[in-house]
């Protein structure tokens, strides 16, 4: 679906490491916001429930990252990967996954994705709030194109994985060349 929607203003707390934190921890706070990641970029940004969740460990995030090389090609600069979770978590998936492409973007207050529209509970499954499944194409901080799974609701029992799948979102970009 075409859009032409601005990304919210949100300041992310994100950890990043720094050789210069003594410890078996070496990681410190940094501020980062919706500018530093969407501005003057052409990039793509998938949302989903949950990290180590199975739809999003072994197929949604895994296949962004193998497809990586092929999203530049079609003129991408970066491809991230949104998640209410906190940024120790999303830090901790990142490495158990080898991601060395796909950057993740930590919303643990869920403070993005509810000014995205996207926010969802998901109780039934003991998460509380959550994204709701989704993928945008987004160039200079404007969603150009949409991805959105069916069924956007509270406590869905299902979990869709289609529309937002990176293979789809990739032959739209190729289609639209």
């Amino acid at each position: 679906m075409t859009v032409q929607k601005k990304v919210p203003f949100v300041t992310f707390l994100t950890r990043v490491r720094d050789e210069s934190v003594q410890g078996p921890n070496p990681y410190r706070w940094q501020e980062r916001t919706s500018d530093n990641y969407f501005a003057g970029k052409r990039v793509i940004l998938f949302s989903l429930p949950g990290a180590f969740t199975p739809t999003c460990s072994t197929y949604q995030l895994p296949n962004f990252e193998n497809l990586y090389d092929e999203f530049e090609k079609e003129g991408i600069d970066a491809v991230y990967c949104l998640s209410v979770n906190d940024a120790f978590v999303m830090n901790a998936w990142g490495k158990s996954l080898g991601l060395q492409k796909v950057e993740l973007i930590a919303d643990g207050s869920g403070e993005f994705t509810r000014k995205m529209g996207m926010l969802v509970a998901k109780d039934n499954l003991g998460f509380g709030m959550r994204s709701w499944r989704y993928a945008a194409l987004i160039n200079n901080g404007v969603v150009e194109q949409w991805f959105e799974e069916e069924g956007f609701s509270d406590n869905c029992e299902t979990d869709p994985y289609d529309v937002s799948s990176p293979q789809n979102v990739l032959e739209v970009l190729k289609a639209a060349g």
